[in-house]
């Protein structure tokens, strides 16, 4: 087999961290747009928790017997349609997941592969302006962790159920738990920016990445 070269492995590596800054972009969208969707998720569980509570019979809408009934369906209904569109989005973080496992499962290959030609010192050595070798694999490891969390919010998803008034409720509540800020500012902030940026001459051009999925 033909031995990878210490500089493909670093070229590699930021590619990786390109290919972050751009699917990082497509993720918050995805995110921002689930936002209001579980929103009104709890609106429609507070819909429905009302109109359990009224007796149609006692009000002077008694004349229209299966009133209550067609505004639950129509509830139900939906709760359907939200579902489904958060499902849809669900489906876009996981190919960003994807795609972010797949650059660092390359690049960490290609380190690999270029390890015996790499020296320790080399690999180690970082400097006020850049990272080691080291911290950037390192980093790419933790990002593809972040982005694994997409599992806690498609596990949540799968758990709500249209007739569970109280779930649908507390939805949205559940779903801002799992937002890490703190943990996502640690592996795509001012690094990945930095690292992804053009390299000077004398370096590799970088071309950026497409986003991986759309939402229409």
């Amino acid at each position: 087999l033909r031995r990878v070269g210490p500089k493909r492995g670093v070229g590699a590596v930021r590619r990786s961290f390109v290919a972050l800054r751009d699917q990082r972009a497509a993720w918050r969208s995805v995110l921002e747009e689930c936002d209001p969707l579980m929103e009104s998720l709890g609106n429609l569980g507070e819909q429905m928790n009302a109109l359990s509570r009224v007796r149609v019979s006692d009000t002077p809408l008694r004349a229209f017997p299966d009133l209550q009934e067609r505004l639950q369906f129509q509830l139900l209904q939906a709760v359907d349609l939200l579902l489904q569109r958060l499902r849809d989005r669900m489906s876009c973080l996981q190919s960003i997941r994807d795609s972010v496992g797949g650059h660092v499962s390359a690049a960490l290959q290609l380190y690999q592969d270029s390890a015996d030609g790499l020296d320790v010192a080399v690999a180690t050595q970082r400097s006020s302006v850049a990272p080691s070798l080291a911290d950037m694999l390192e980093w790419l490891q933790d990002a593809e962790r972040f982005y694994r969390r997409f599992l806690q919010r498609k596990t949540l998803l799968l758990t709500l159920r249209r007739d569970d008034r109280a779930q649908l409720e507390g939805a949205a509540k559940a779903w801002r738990s799992l937002d890490s800020p703190d943990a996502e500012q640690q592996i795509t902030g001012e690094v990945i920016t930095h690292l992804s940026h053009e390299p000077m001459a004398g370096r590799y051009y970088i071309k950026s990445a497409s986003p991986i999925c759309e939402m229409d």
